[in-house]
């Protein structure tokens, strides 16, 4: 019997804002992304391995910088 397992992890877009970049200083577009790890039996999650996590992407630079869960909710509101 073959058994397949794993993890994998998935981003879902919160919202994409226009704001001053910490890293290259350039004004430009920020996505909101939400990151969670899952594991996985036959490509089926299961159960979180990590605690998921709130970043803010820059269209700019590419940079991604971890932001607090308030911060992330008041930018989705």
């Amino acid at each position: 019997m073959i058994l397949l397992f794993g993890i994998r992890t998935r981003d879902h877009r919160l919202g994409t804002f226009t704001m001053v970049c910490e890293v290259c200083g350039v004004t430009a577009a920020q996505t909101a992304v939400k990151r969670s790890t899952k594991f996985t039996v036959f490509f089926i999650p299961l159960f979180p391995v990590r605690r998921s996590i709130d970043l803010l992407q820059c269209a700019h630079c590419g940079a991604l910088r971890e932001v607090d869960r308030d911060a992330a909710a008041r930018l989705a509101a």
